[in-house]
């Protein structure tokens, strides 16, 4: 019999607490110096902030880690909107004015990264660095993505039949260990953090709406008006190069619109890079911090 988890995985040191922003009920766990650098973690579908389960076990030494479960996901409330990704943006944003954070570190895996695109390019001045995991890049057109549309073959799929797929069958458990380079990298008790929690009817709607707002809306209207605005946040994208949701290539700098941004190939990796690969993923981050410190701090 299955039991969707009701309490968050228990992560020694973590600080927890809800904060209501933009009427979205969050859940938010924290690690980390209080007074260090903040870094706020955004996971994608179909995860939580135990994605991020690294970084809440041994925060780096000077930086204070932010991960919230995003609208609908994990143990955050539902969000008040269809899951819009600027909708969730502008959520995040009033999450950090009532956290009292400015300033910020940015790193975001899937549609979290996504959403990292959407808010560093509306609002910079609140990001001084961004490490994009595993997600494209907001400035590609139908040509770019056409030889690749057979890989989002899930995406209809959840967007049509979501909520049963995600509550009544084994999809996200078979989802995410089949997207794993190496299986045996990841626990199995850790991928059913994720395929439990996701049989929650509010979580399950989430990632329905998750992927049904972006096929009927927000990729016709991408393909439509392609993104044109220049992205002036440092921005560093890591791509584990066997993953098979999403090719490298849609990354690419060469169709950036970036001041600065690189890309950096992982072989020997899928998509769930954060669970297959945390210490490479903590060395990049630390990176990104030496790199970008706070202002007033050298």
């Amino acid at each position: 019999m299955t039991v969707i988890p009701v309490d968050p995985p228990a992560i020694p040191g973590v600080r927890r607490r809800r904060v209501l922003a933009r009427g979205v009920d969050f859940l938010v766990t924290e690690a980390g110096d209080p007074d260090g650098q903040p870094v706020l973690a955004l996971h994608g579908w179909p995860q939580h902030h135990y994605e991020w389960r690294d970084l809440l076990r041994e925060p780096p030494d000077g930086l204070r880690i932010l991960a919230p479960d995003l609208p609908g996901y994990g143990w955050s409330g539902a969000a008040p909107h269809r899951w819009q990704k600027e909708q969730v943006a502008s959520d995040l944003l009033a999450l950090l004015d009532q956290l009292g954070v400015g300033r910020v570190i940015l790193v975001g895996h899937d549609w979290g990264g996504w959403i990292g695109y959407r808010l560093s390019l509306r609002a910079p001045e609140r990001f001084s660095a961004f490490l994009a995991l595993n997600i494209v890049h907001p400035w590609l057109d139908a040509h770019a993505m056409l030889p690749h549309v057979w890989r989002f073959y899930y995406q209809p799929l959840l967007a049509c039949f979501g909520e049963w797929l995600q509550r009544d069958t084994q999809f996200v458990y078979r989802a995410i260990r089949g997207s794993l380079f190496d299986p045996t990298r990841v626990p199995r008790e850790d991928v059913r953090w994720f395929s439990e929690r996701q049989r929650d009817p509010v979580c399950a709607a989430a990632g329905r709406d998750t992927y049904r707002t972006f096929l009927v809306q927000e990729l016709p209207m991408h393909l439509r008006h392609r993104e044109t605005a220049r992205l002036h946040v440092p921005t560093r994208a890591v791509f584990g190069a066997a993953d098979a949701a999403l090719h490298w290539s849609l990354a690419s700098p060469s169709t950036a619109r970036a001041d600065e941004y690189s890309l950096e190939l992982v072989p020997d990796c899928g998509h769930f890079i954060v669970d297959e690969l945390p210490g490479l993923v903590r060395e990049r981050l630390l990176a990104l911090a030496r790199e970008f410190p706070p202002a007033g701090r050298v």
